[in-house]
């Protein structure tokens, strides 16, 4: 398996632990990524379902990196993320500079990652007869 599809297991897997915090221990959610504003248990199942959805993604990805579709859904749940911790730090204020950073790290890392390999993934020896 390629580096990549290591990062994102790695990531998914990660992102599978942030389910069970939104789904079971809304304190440590609220702790955790959004510690300057109430998370309600319906807020934290949301961000649980959502987290879920990335997490697959990830998986998927991880094991078809040479799937264009798939390769470009799961870059943009990281570009996705990104955006949406930034603006509740930013604007909202939802959030401290501490969580955000571990977002940031982790994001950050598989979008610029993912650009760099873009093309990289393809099949090898497909010959097309002209």
């Amino acid at each position: 398996m390629k580096a990549l599809g290591l990062w994102l297991m790695l990531v998914g897997s990660l992102r599978l632990a942030s389910v069970w915090f939104g789904f079971f221990n809304i304190r440590s959610l609220r702790r955790g990524v959004y510690s300057k504003s109430q998370v309600t248990e319906v807020h934290g199942r949301t961000f649980g379902i959502w987290t879920l959805l990335t997490c697959t993604l990830c998986y998927l990805c991880a094991f078809n990196l040479e799937n264009k579709t798939l390769y470009l859904v799961t870059f943009l749940s990281f570009v996705y993320a990104f955006f949406h911790f930034l603006t509740e730090y930013l604007i909202y204020g939802t959030t401290t500079v501490r969580n955000l950073s571990a977002v940031c790290f982790f994001a950050g890392t598989s979008i610029i990652w993912m650009l760099l390999q873009w093309n990289s993934h393809q099949p090898q020896g497909t010959l097309k007869a002209e």
